[in-house]
């Protein structure tokens, strides 16, 4: 048998739609052929780097630019992490926590902020507080989670230690946010069964 006989029996007709015909590996070899292909396989998951959470540093002040859309008026606050602050005639700002990348990273910033606005009820003049944001705003992609009020706008600036805080002095709230309460609980609505 010739070299061209032994090829020939190893050619295998092509799939339909395609010309020509594709090789297989002689039987002898497909021991071999699933070694490579599994070292291959096996390579490719040793080498991948690990993926690393991003390090960042608490810090205890948010500063935090605000606008009003109405009156075009903006205004930066420096607010201690756990406290509020109130701008314009309804909106209550908290920020939670307050992450920095550390210097040698690429500069990011991100706060933790509780946003709710008090409102008046025309109808019974009854005070009460809606939720407007609560999640993580990034100073480096606002849009990326923004609050998303037809008044106001809040987006975060910039995270600081306390020794880099101005002496501008801004005036803090004891306003608690919706779920916080007074520690006064309404009572439970009483629900009467159908027998």
């Amino acid at each position: 048998m010739t070299v061209h006989e032994k090829k020939a029996l190893l050619r295998v007709p092509a799939k339909a739609g395609t010309h020509g015909y594709l090789t297989r590996w002689a039987p002898a070899f497909a021991g071999a052929r699933s070694l490579c292909i599994s070292f291959v396989i096996l390579a490719n998951f040793t080498f991948i780097p690990p993926a690393f959470a991003r390090q960042m540093d608490d810090m205890p002040v948010a500063v935090l630019r605000t606008i009003d859309k109405v009156s075009a008026r903006t205004l930066t606050f420096e607010v201690p992490v756990d406290k509020t602050v109130k701008f314009g005639t309804s909106l209550f700002i908290k920020p939670r926590a307050c992450r920095k990348a550390v210097p040698l990273e690429e500069p990011e910033s991100a706060a933790f902020l509780q946003i709710w606005e008090k409102t008046t009820d025309d109808q019974t003049g009854e005070e009460k507080a809606d939720w407007v944001f609560s999640g993580w705003m990034f100073a480096s992609s606002p849009a990326l989670s923004a609050m998303d009020h037809p008044v106001y706008n809040v987006w975060v600036v910039d995270c600081k230690n306390l020794d880099t805080v101005s002496e501008e002095i801004t005036e803090f709230s004891e306003e608690a946010a919706p779920d916080e309460g007074t520690g006064e609980e309404e009572p439970l609505p009483v629900v009467e069964e159908e027998n």
